[in-house]
Formats: C-alpha cells, structure tokens, sequence
C-alpha cells in the first residue's frame, strides 16, 4: 500500500504535469500577434538598430495591422511610461498619476476636460516622436560606419544581413563583385519588403542614397506623411481580401488568429475580434459607411492629426466618466489607472486626499 508521503509527492508530480500541459496549450491557443514578439526584439538589440520596428509609440496600429494595445498608456504617459512598471509600489504610481493629473489640469480647476486633455495627448506624443528622433542618430551611425551622412541600399543590406548571422565581409566583397548571394527564402522577402520602404524614403530626387532624415522615416514612417501612406497601403494590401484596397468590417476583423482549442482560447478570440469590431465601427470608420478607405485609416494612423487627438481624449474621459460631467476628476483618474497606466492602484479612494 502506497504511504501517505509518496502518495503526496505522486499527486504534485501529476499538478505539475497537468499545470505545464495547460499553459502550452494557453499559449498555443492565443491569436496570431506579431506586436507581442517586441520584447523578444529587444533583446537583439544590434538588429533592432537598423530593422523598422513593428511597434510604434503613440501609434494606434501596429504595422503588422494589430491594435496597439498600449496606445492609451503611451498617449497619456509619453516617456514616463516605464515608470508604472508591473511591480511597482501601487502607492508611488499613485503619487505619480496625482502629479500627472496637475500637470494636465492647466486651469487648475480639478477637473481634466477634453480640449486640456487633447493638448496633454500632443504633447506626450511629440515626446515620443523627439525620442525616436534621438535613437535615430544612433542607429543611423551604425549603418553610416564611414560618417559619410549617407547610406546606400547595399550598404544597409550589409548591415542588415550582418545583423542575421551572415559573414559581413563576404557579403560586402560579393556585393562589390555582383556575385549571387545565397539568402534563405524568408530572409529574402524581408529584403524585399525592406527595399520597397527604402526607395519610399528616398526623397525627391531619388538618388537612392538616405541621409539621416530619410533614415528616420524608413525606420519610422509616422514621421513623414508619404512614408505614412506608404504604410497604410501595406496595412491595406495584407487585409483587403478582394482587392478594391478599401477594408470592410468583415476583412478588418478576419486576420489569422489561434486554432482553439479550449474555452479560455476561444474567450480570447471573441475579446480580439470585439475590440477590433469597435474600432472600426466607433473609430476608423469616420463617416459610418460601413467601409475604411486609405483616406480614413491615414487619418486614424496619423499620431499629429490634432482631431484625432481631440476623439481620442473624448473617448478617455468617457472611459472614466462616472458622473458623466464630460470631465474628469483625480478619484475617477484613479480608479481607472490601469486604462490610462496599466498600473492598477489600490484603496485609491482612502488616499486621495491625504496625498494630494
């Protein structure tokens, strides 16, 4: 007869078991995302230095067509937005969110309306727009190794096959000589792509050469409104299934998502494909037709257009508007912190007046 010890030691080994089996198919299950690979891309940091990444700040869409599901956090936070981490203390990032909502409080009349709460958006993010500016320069050295203030499409074509594992000087002398480059299939359609983005940045007249300003918009096309459209063309091109480059609601809801395969999966199919639902019906859709031009997604995909701007922060108040006054209050900013941080604050209300 089994004791009592080795009975309880076989029943852990079974949770454990069950426990690894459930989180592999909970993973497995989610939908198709390629915006949540960046932490991963940010390990490789050499890499990230001269690829676009698919992540812009204070961008409602991802570039693989995602949701950016931080963008309330990054409008509101700007570069600050690393402060509200996970682990920190509830009661420092309360403190931090009550010095916010002074600071977006111009009137000083304890209460946020939209048009305080649009110029707060603009601003946090210019801040996101001057900070790639910054990185820029550094990733532009990095592909600019001779300090020319240009680079070639080969010469980022190094960089960047570099950057995959490849032999930088073979690459460069087969380049130099015309010689066949043995790329992988996969490898080469990111070339592919990347070369059409390139010669996009090129301003007139193309010279097929990008200084550092060019460089900027390849890496991060909403700074430039051709690049911008260029972008939505792309967005466009992998949703528009019969070709009329205009999206309905069922194509902009029907990208590739996870095979479910439990409840807990199929929950979170429905979550995704509601949220873009809602999007495109409340947001993107400006004049409610049913169908999303390159017109209207520009205009959605545009981090300066100060009426979207004016929407946006419409729509945050509306989130946390308990007494529907059109404007709110630190208690509402509060309670509601994990929308505009991603931080959820505890016993708010027991708080707030002896902290602010």
């Amino acid at each position: 007869m089994m004791s009592r010890q080795a009975f309880l030691c076989s029943l852990g080994s079974l949770y454990l078991s069950l426990l690894f089996i459930f989180l592999l198919m909970d993973v497995y299950a989610r939908p198709a995302n390629n915006s949540v690979l960046k932490e991963k891309a940010a390990e490789s940091k050499d890499e990230n230095e001269i690829l676009p990444p698919d992540h812009l700040n204070g961008v409602k869409m991802e570039m693989d067509g995602h949701l950016n599901k931080e963008f309330h956090q990054e409008v509101f936070l700007g570069k600050e937005m690393e402060e509200f981490e996970e682990d920190s203390e509830p009661r420092k990032n309360r403190k931090k969110l009550m010095v916010i909502f002074s600071k977006v409080d111009i009137n000083n009349d304890k209460k946020i309306g939209a048009k305080e709460m649009q110029r707060w958006i603009m601003e946090k993010t210019d801040e996101h727009f001057q900070e790639a500016v910054e990185e820029n320069k550094m990733h532009f050295r990095a592909v600019d190794p001779d300090g020319d203030g240009h680079v070639s499409w080969d010469e980022y074509k190094i960089k960047f096959l570099a950057s995959k594992g490849f032999n930088e000087k073979e690459i460069a002398e087969k380049i130099k000589n015309n010689e066949e480059l043995k790329i992988d299939e996969e490898t080469q359609e990111v070339l592919d792509n990347l070369k059409d983005r390139w010669y996009q940045a090129d301003n007139p007249p193309p010279d097929l050469l990008l200084n550092e300003e060019e460089f900027l918009s390849f890496l991060h096309p909403e700074h430039s409104r051709g690049m911008l459209k260029f972008m939505v063309k792309e967005i466009i091109r992998d949703l528009d299934q019969d070709g009329d480059k205009k999206l309905t609601l069922s194509e902009f809801i029907s990208l590739p998502v996870g095979t479910v395969e439990n409840q807990q999966a199929q929950d979170i199919d429905d979550d995704w494909v509601k949220d873009r639902r809602k999007e495109f019906e409340e947001v993107i859709d400006a004049n409610h037709d049913g169908i999303v031009t390159m017109e209207e997604l520009e205009e959605y995909m545009d981090p300066m257009n100060e009426y979207n701007a004016l929407n946006e922060a419409k729509q945050m108040i509306a989130v946390a508007d308990e007494n529907q006054n059109h404007h709110l209050e630190l208690e509402e900013i509060l309670k509601y912190s994990e929308y505009f941080t991603g931080s959820k604050l505890m016993d708010y209300a027991r708080n707030v007046h002896e902290e602010f």
